[in-house]
């Protein structure tokens, strides 16, 4: 990430108002919204994962869901709504479907707006597009699929608050990588979720 998760939180701490889903437009906006990075193995999954964003009382706040532990991979783990990318779907198609057969999310109440770094996932040999949209509000939502046990929203500052983020260097092979780790609203997000929610942040920095 191009800055660590302390000098973000130090940055943030100076500003006096909550982050609001007009700041994150904007600020994403001096970024390209669409920058791929190419499957790193063959035949890996494509896969599109929903990062909904809205104004809540405490700033942006971003939806959530836990998965369940009958799913075949990442038992447990705080996930965004997502999955594969059908024949014929664009990965925006794909998130909202995902969102809606995960959560219930009326896909015509979302607004995509931009992409972040697509993933490569060695776990589940998937490569990731998270796609960001904008909802109106954040809409009281449920689990509606088996795959889900919790679904919740997260306001984007309480990412930044001090105690919440540790991260740990893992090695593989000859890869060593930042694995970074959030403790919020009784949940332990860390992952490719947390990877997702540190580049937005890091990318919603104010202007310098």
């Amino acid at each position: 990430m191009p800055r660590a998760v302390g000098r973000l939180r130090a940055e943030r701490s100076s500003v006096t108002s909550p982050l609001s889903v007009a700041d994150v437009r904007r600020l994403l906006a001096r970024h390209p919204t669409d920058r791929p990075v190419e499957p790193s193995f063959h035949g890996a999954r494509i896969a599109a994962v929903l990062v909904a964003l809205a104004d809540g009382s405490s700033g942006a706040e971003v939806l959530l869901t836990r998965r369940s532990m009958i799913v075949s991979s990442h038992k447990g783990q705080v996930a965004f709504p997502g999955g594969r990318v059908d024949s014929g779907e664009t990965v925006t198609e794909a998130a909202l479907r995902e969102a809606h057969e995960e959560v219930g999310l009326d896909p015509a109440l979302a607004e995509p707006f931009a992409e972040l770094t697509h993933l490569n996932t060695e776990v589940s040999r998937s490569y990731i597009v998270p796609v960001v949209a904008e909802l109106a509000e954040p809409f009281p939502l449920s689990a509606s699929s088996v795959e889900v046990d919790h679904v919740f929203w997260a306001a984007l500052g309480d990412f930044l608050r001090p105690g919440v983020h540790r991260s740990e260097w893992w090695s593989d092979g000859d890869r060593t990588r930042e694995v970074h780790f959030y403790d919020v609203v009784g949940e332990n997000v860390w992952g490719v979720t947390a990877a997702v929610l540190t580049e937005l942040l890091t990318l919603t920095l104010p202007d310098d």
